[in-house]
């Protein structure tokens, strides 16, 4: 898996969101898009995987603190598609993120209590194009 960019200082609190874009390469098994307060403490982490850990088409959502990973969240709507644009979108809300897919959402409760998402972090097979948050 390559390593993306990472940001750090976002201040994205309640009420805001984060939308990321990127192309998949075709031959792509999975990828990966951390928001939280740091590296080690992880409000979302959001994994799309085509076929890696056993899942085909799923996407596996946690959360981490330290080096404590939560229970596993699982969706099986899957619009990803190897080889074309894929857009993601985090909306901040107090109690929980809200996941905007193409055609889809779902929400992610906020385990840490985090006030702010202050990083976001993305690797694995995901080229990523731009970030804009409001």
């Amino acid at each position: 898996m390559s390593c993306g960019p990472v940001c750090t200082n976002l201040g994205l609190k309640p009420g805001q969101r984060l939308t990321v874009k990127g192309t998949i390469p075709p031959n792509a098994k999975s990828f990966v898009m951390n928001l939280g307060k740091d590296a080690t403490h992880l409000g979302l982490h959001f994994n799309p995987r085509f076929d890696a850990h056993g899942d085909v088409n799923t996407i596996v959502c946690n959360s981490k603190k330290v080096e404590e990973w939560g229970a596993e969240q699982r969706e099986t709507v899957f619009p990803f598609q190897k080889g074309a644009p894929a857009e993601v979108t985090f909306s901040i809300n107090p109690s929980d993120v809200t996941v905007h897919l193409t055609g889809h959402q779902f929400t992610f409760p906020n385990r840490l209590g985090l006030s702010v998402f202050d990083y976001f972090d993305t690797h694995g097979d995901f080229t990523l194009q731009s970030l804009s948050w409001e």
